[in-house]
């Protein structure tokens, strides 16, 4: 059976289809998903895929119900192009993230009547929407800080639309030593918590779900349901934790990709004989060191949230 997709607001945003990560080795990243999550390739199998309007090798690897699309600017970077521009300033860093939007011109013309800027693929500013455009980015200047693509279709192949589905993600939580059971958010780092929360309630028709303090990360946070997905806003607390660094660098920006599993203990053995090195913050939430994940900082909790639409 396929994925059964839940979606938010009233322009049916639902699939998250993919958190793209930023890298200038897409092959050497893909091994590293492989080896490290059991991430399956199901694009770029063989070699990365290239897009001339973007000037960007790609791959897409499904870990659990989460894609992660491995992306790398073509060398020499052309740093005219949203892609070079983006290496050039962060390096190997998330980059975005997402969604499937069922009326994707509603949404893009309801965003340009509040006056957010609407960049076409490849860039540039779309001024009116029409049926022709395929996906779009909003500004980040106008989603306290979430790089996010909104689209129109799906990608071929993902293996959450098969009907096989069912049975094949049961080998990450049931085979695989991490034991992931789902992506549990993203976590998008901000300045002010209040603001960005309220920008994604009116901007995307989020819908709020829990807010509290998480002592161990030295942050205060409110979880939103936007589509298919949780996602974290979180305000540091501390200027000298992570979260805290990566804010004073970056900004609002994408910070962080949080999954459920079933056990810590287990999950930082395998990760630790891979070579990645691991961090307990709190109980219950284990750390892997970013230096070994490609500057990506990911975390594995048994958390259960409060209002979670996706608890079984």
């Amino acid at each position: 059976m396929e994925k059964q997709v839940k979606k938010t607001g009233d322009f049916g945003i639902g699939l998250m289809i993919h958190s793209v990560h930023m890298t200038d080795d897409v092959t050497k990243l893909n091994r590293f998903y492989e080896e490290v999550f059991g991430g399956l390739i199901y694009m770029g199998v063989d070699e990365p895929q290239y897009l001339p309007p973007e000037d960007r090798l790609a791959g897409l690897i499904m870990i659990s119900d989460f894609c992660v699309e491995t992306m790398a600017p073509k060398f020499p970077v052309n740093e005219a192009l949203p892609v070079g521009k983006f290496y050039s300033k962060f390096g190997q860093h998330l980059h975005s993230v997402g969604y499937k939007v069922d009326d994707l011109v509603g949404l893009g013309q309801r965003m340009i009547d509040k006056g957010i800027y609407i960049g076409k693929p490849g860039g540039g500013k779309i001024d009116e929407m029409d049926a022709e455009t395929v996906y779009f980015y909003p500004s980040p200047r106008d989603t306290a800080g979430l790089m996010v693509e909104l689209c129109k279709t799906d990608m071929p192949n993902d293996p959450r639309l098969l009907d096989t589905w069912t049975s094949q993600r049961k080998m990450w939580e049931l085979v695989h030593p991490l034991g992931i059971k789902r992506m549990l958010y993203v976590t998008l780092g901000c300045k002010d918590l209040e603001t960005a929360k309220a920008t994604y309630i009116d901007t995307m028709q989020a819908v709020p779900i829990d807010e509290g303090i998480d002592d161990g990360q030295q942050m205060k946070y409110a979880t939103l349901h936007l589509g298919d997905c949780l996602l974290q806003l979180a305000q540091p607390l501390d200027a000298e934790s992570a979260l805290g660094k990566h804010v004073a660098q970056w900004g609002n920006m994408i910070y962080s990709v949080s999954f459920r599993v079933n056990d810590l203990d287990s999950a930082e053995k395998w990760l630790n004989e891979k070579g990645v090195r691991t961090s307990r913050p709190r109980p219950g939430l284990l750390a892997a060191n970013p230096e070994d994940t490609f500057n990506a900082p990911y975390f594995f909790t048994t958390d259960v949230i409060d209002g979670d639409p996706f608890e079984d």
